[in-house]
């Protein structure tokens, strides 16, 4: 089967875990937005048994999540709903998740760097309506501190990016933490991450 694979996931999971493990200590539901390859959803779901994990992407990238998700034998992590932040795509997480209850937590891994800022805008437009009062919003991956890269290897990074896409590239912080103020959120933390990342962890108002 022509299953996608990410060593990134791979290299990265461990670490995250050990920060999910306290950013989403009171959580019950996460939605995770652009699930891509499975891996982290059934990682992070078999290692936090308590949180009910409802992945999400593009339809064109189910196939490997229904596959993770279907083989591993968990029932807390759910099959992919269509998530396209083009789209108002809130209304989708609210209406076809699997989850029974209110999202209390938003998860998104190297997401941000890769869309538009018009995306970038329409995360946090949905996060505004999805995440409930008291939910956690964390977001990892690389981020830019007032204009500047924090490695050489972050800069190449951003290079390749843009030669793929001229519309994507790593993001400021100060862009990202007015976006999530201007939606009711309030900065938690801000964790070192390995590989030159960072998780930021909201908090909705």
């Amino acid at each position: 089967m022509d299953i996608a694979f990410s060593q990134a996931c791979e290299n990265n999971k461990e670490p995250i875990l050990l920060a999910l493990k306290n950013t989403l200590s009171k959580t019950k539901r996460v939605l995770e937005i652009g699930s891509g390859t499975g891996q982290h959803s059934v990682f992070f779901a078999e290692h936090l048994p308590r949180l009910c994990w409802q992945t999400s992407d593009l339809i064109e990238n189910h196939k490997s999540i229904n596959y993770r998700v279907n083989n591993s034998g968990l029932r807390n992590v759910l099959a992919p709903i269509v998530l396209d932040l083009s789209q108002p795509w809130w209304q989708d997480a609210l209406e076809k998740s699997h989850m029974q209850g209110s999202i209390d937590g938003i998860f998104t891994a190297n997401t941000l760097h890769i869309v538009s800022r018009s995306l970038v805008d329409n995360f946090f437009t949905g996060v505004k309506q999805c995440l409930v009062k008291g939910g956690v919003l964390s977001i990892y991956g690389p981020f830019n501190y007032q204009g500047k890269f924090t490695s050489a290897s972050n800069a190449q990074f951003d290079l390749w990016l843009k030669d793929r896409n001229e519309s994507s590239g790593i993001r400021d912080f100060e862009y990202i933490n007015r976006l999530a103020v201007n939606a009711g959120l309030s900065l938690l933390s801000d964790t070192t991450m390995p590989a030159n990342n960072r998780l930021l962890t909201y908090i909705r108002n």
